[in-house]
């Protein structure tokens, strides 16, 4: 079986970030990498979740609301997968420093009732923006 671009990466040397994938179908793929792999260092299962919810919910009411196709976590809990069309890195970069502070500034997680969750006592506001201002800051450095 072919090995699958996301695999192709040394894990080992991949680092906290923003990475784009080359286009596949029109799609792009985002690696918005939270934490280092393998380091010990994961999000934790709530506040993932929580990420989860904020930026898929922010991202999909921005600007570029058009050009989102899907947000959502690694299995690895290291970070995120953002697929997007007509947008490129700088793009993306840009969009995520605006729709961070957004997310931040919630005051509940969207969707996170019993109707609109299948896991909705898996939820950590707290910690969701605390990995997310953690993100802010090395998206600053880009």
């Amino acid at each position: 079986m072919e090995k699958i671009p996301s695999f192709q990466k040394n894990h080992d040397i991949l680092q906290p970030g923003l990475h784009m994938f080359p286009p596949q179908n029109g799609v792009t793929t985002f690696d918005l990498r939270f934490k280092k792999p393998n380091a010990g260092d994961f999000l934790t299962p709530d506040a993932l979740h929580s990420v989860e919810h904020m930026m898929a919910t922010v991202l999909r009411n921005s600007r570029e609301k058009g050009n989102i196709v899907y947000f959502g976590p690694m299995g690895c809990r290291t970070g995120f997968y953002l697929l997007t069309v007509n947008l490129g890195y700088g793009e993306v970069l840009a969009l995520l420093k605006e729709c961070i502070p957004v997310a931040l500034s919630l005051s509940e997680v969207p969707g996170a009732k019993r109707e609109e969750c299948g896991n909705y006592l898996a939820h950590d506001l707290e910690g969701a923006k605390k990995e997310l201002r953690k993100y802010l800051e090395i998206l600053e450095k880009l």
